[in-house]
């Protein structure tokens, strides 16, 4: 079980990571894109490759935003239950966004699946095939399904969830 652990936290990890480098690929983008403009040069498709970037990014963060307790989580009524019914509004809860997470990455897949098998492009003049992008949020898609299946799993058999909360960062965005 420490291996699959460690396993899923890695996993978790490495998607927030990899969310960090699209933003930097959409600044890289965003740069490039100023530099052509000011040469009188042309950079096809920088806008589309800057909101590709942007749906891997936030795609790519949702799981490792979720356990690190990033996400905006109502927890007023939770705070003033006592454990018990604490304990299954939380199950009610993961259970309900685990669910909501397959049937979105379910269904996702086969959108990249039908893009892929039609060879659709974008219409702009990159001409990119929509699949490449497309599979990135499939991939997020699955990594937030098993953070909150993971989380359902530990709230069920360890009573509380995975989810830290840094009151110090917190404190700085309220």
């Amino acid at each position: 079980m420490a291996a699959l652990r460690k396993s899923l936290d890695t996993l978790y990890v490495s998607a927030g990571a990899l969310a960090a480098v699209c933003l930097v690929a959409i600044l890289l983008l965003i740069v490039a894109q100023m530099v052509a403009r000011w040469s009188g040069a042309v950079f096809p498709g920088a806008a589309s490759y800057a909101g590709y970037a942007m749906a891997g990014a936030s795609f790519l963060a949702f799981a490792n935003a979720l356990n690190r307790g990033a996400h905006i989580r109502v927890s007023i009524l939770l705070n003033a239950l006592s454990d018990r019914p604490k304990r299954l509004l939380e199950i009610w809860c993961f259970a309900l966004g685990a669910a909501i997470a397959w049937y979105f990455t379910y269904y996702a897949y086969w959108f990249v699946y039908w893009s892929w098998k039609f060879k659709e492009v974008s219409q702009d003049q990159d001409a990119t095939l929509l699949w490449i992008p497309q599979s990135v949020m499939v991939v997020g898609g699955v990594i937030l399904a098993i953070a909150l299946t993971d989380n359902l799993l530990h709230v069920i058999f360890r009573g509380r969830h995975r989810m830290t909360r840094d009151i110090v960062d917190q404190s700085f965005g309220e």
